[in-house]
């Protein structure tokens, strides 16, 4: 039967420890007792191990074995247009749970005026987002958000494959996906990109089609990140 899994700052001398709002959502949430078993990870490994301690304000793991961790498939980086907040954070569990590594949001010429400058204020709160999502999702190595990037810089982001998701069509993304060791998918907003955006990136990023109909952005960005997720586990 596959374990609870939950994410702790660091494991040291075989213990690891959450305090604070996370340790009393274990115990009066979820009611953590000791001599429990639980799956822990600290972003980086997996383990086996057993609640020594329950309390409402800290709750003390004792490491018991050590996990294999499954080979990952490609690095997929989400490029992604800032949009209205509550349809972003959605999109951000959705992806964590399709497997993304990483987040960037970007600052499109349609991005909706002050979305940019709210932004800042609620990068804790996606954080945490990627992180529940990660635990419901059992991954052992949450995925990554930084700050948001205007257009130009979004293009500049590294990956042995970068893709732009074109309404105007392209490659049929279940054709253009391989398996490098990285791709980039760049989702833009509500409306679209602008010509002089579409022109910028086809200097360096292959167009590529998510079918025939037009998707809101995060319906786009979820469909992105289940084919290029599906094609990498195919060919590990």
């Amino acid at each position: 039967m596959a374990r609870r899994l939950f994410h702790v700052p660091a494991v040291h001398r075989g213990a690891a420890a959450l305090e604070g709002d996370d340790a009393k959502h274990l115990t009066r949430v979820l009611r953590v007792e000791p001599g429990q078993i639980y799956q822990i990870s600290d972003n980086e490994s997996l383990y086996l191990a057993e609640v020594e301690e329950a309390h409402k304000g800290r709750v003390v793991f004792r490491i018991t074995e050590k996990l294999p961790v499954p080979e990952p498939g490609a690095a997929i980086t989400l490029c992604a247009a800032l949009i209205k907040f509550d349809h972003f954070e959605w999109m951000l569990e959705k992806v964590t749970e399709l497997g993304v590594a990483q987040i960037v949001p970007v600052l499109a010429a349609r991005t909706e005026p002050g979305l940019d400058r709210a932004a800042a204020k609620r990068m804790e709160r996606w954080r945490k987002i990627l992180l529940e999502s990660s635990q419901q999702s059992r991954r052992v190595r949450r995925p990554e958000i930084v700050e948001p990037v205007n257009f130009k810089q979004a293009l500049e982001v590294p990956a042995e494959v970068r893709l732009f998701a074109d309404e105007a069509g392209g490659t049929p993304l279940v054709n253009a996906a391989t398996q490098p060791g990285s791709v980039a998918i760049l989702v833009g907003p509500e409306g679209g990109w602008t010509e002089a955006e579409r022109q910028a990136a086809l200097v360096s990023w292959q167009p590529v089609s998510l079918g025939a109909h037009v998707l809101r952005a995060e319906t786009a960005a979820m469909s992105a990140l289940a084919v290029l997720s599906a094609v990498a586990q195919t060919r590990i």
